[in-house]
């Protein structure tokens, strides 16, 4: 199978992509022009990274929540002008969510694409990897994302203007983010890979984010998709996932209840898409990399589709083809060891 006809090897092209123009972004278009941008990215680029083209939502969001409305509510001075950042935020956000969808955690994301990255050098290590997490593990995991949307992102920054809690958590999703490390280090920063002793707040927040980061790098090699799971980012789009332009669909089938093969391919375990007898199963965990789609069998099936505009649907030849150049790649690579060790 030609490489351009592979999706998943065209989304790898544009993850790249995307992460060469997230994280080093204003060494090509300039520092002044990376600024204006957009300050509502739906995906996880950092604004500590000094060499960014942009920064993602929940950065202006909880600094609006905690400086503006917080602040605001104890002093007594709110009014609904102060709503209007944040509406403007998130209208930015919606602005550009609108024309991909969840395809921006699948495809864009510099964090998403680092956790692929991992699991490639995994399997090249040959470690045993999880390839599905266990139904009930995978259950209670979901909320977390809900959590860390509604306590990090909102509640404690909001807290934190009221003066309830201290100003270390006026923006904890932030200090806390492993995109922010990944981010900064790949653009050659050493300053936010450290412990803050500037307070017992502080140091809890940055002994966390160091920890954190080490587990996403750790647990990517083993299994898929660790972080994306409990992303606020990914909560945050699940919101407005009816309103994108990129949608997943399905023709149910009697065949489908016997194969499996679209919940088996999914990195984030959604078991639905292969139960659902909805039409649209755009699932609220879904980041859109389409490899449900590749790996359906049946023709027509299953699909996305740019609005009305079939981008990639389930075809039996594709299937094929897919699976008969993956079987000569993994021979490849078990010839390779095998002259290595004679």
């Amino acid at each position: 199978m030609p490489l351009w006809k592979n999706l998943s090897v065209i989304r790898k092209g544009v993850q790249l992509l995307a992460f060469l123009f997230l994280v080093y972004g204003s060494v090509f278009v300039g520092f002044y022009s990376a600024d204006k941008i957009s300050g509502a990215f739906p995906a996880l680029s950092c604004a500590y990274d000094a060499k960014t083209a942009d920064y993602c939502v929940l950065i202006p969001l909880q600094h609006q929540f905690g400086h503006s409305v917080g602040r605001a509510l104890a002093a007594g001075t709110f009014t609904l002008s102060l709503l209007l950042p944040i509406l403007t935020t998130l209208g930015t956000f919606l602005i550009l969510f609108v024309l991909l969808n969840k395809a921006f955690c699948g495809w864009l994301c510099p964090l998403g694409f680092f956790q692929e990255v991992m699991g490639m050098i995994g399997q090249k290590l040959r470690l045993h990897r999880t390839e599905s997490l266990d139904d009930k593990l995978v259950d209670r995991i979901r909320p977390a994302k809900w959590l860390m949307l509604s306590l990090l992102v909102i509640l404690f920054p909001l807290a934190s203007g009221l003066g309830f809690v201290g100003q270390e958590l006026g923006d904890p999703f932030c200090k806390i983010c492993p995109s922010r490390i990944l981010t900064t280090l790949a653009a050659g920063q050493l300053n936010q890979l450290y412990i803050d002793t500037s307070s017992i707040g502080y140091m809890i927040l940055s002994i966390i984010a160091d920890t954190l980061f080490g587990l996403v790098l750790v647990l990517s090699l083993t299994m898929r998709q660790p972080f994306c799971r409990i992303c606020p980012m990914l909560a945050l789009h699940t919101l407005f996932r009816k309103v994108g332009l990129v949608k997943l669909v399905k023709n149910y089938t009697s065949r489908c209840d016997k194969c499996g093969l679209c919940a088996k391919a999914c990195p984030m375990d959604i078991r639905e898409i292969h139960t659902s007898k909805e039409k649209d199963i755009l699932m609220p965990d879904c980041t859109l990399c389409g490899r449900c789609v590749e790996f359906c069998p049946d023709k027509g099936v299953m699909a996305l589709k740019y609005a009305v505009i079939p981008i990639k649907v389930s075809d039996p030849y594709y299937f094929k083809e897919r699976n008969r150049a993956q079987k000569v790649w993994e021979g490849k690579k078990t010839t390779a060891r095998q002259s290595k060790k004679s």
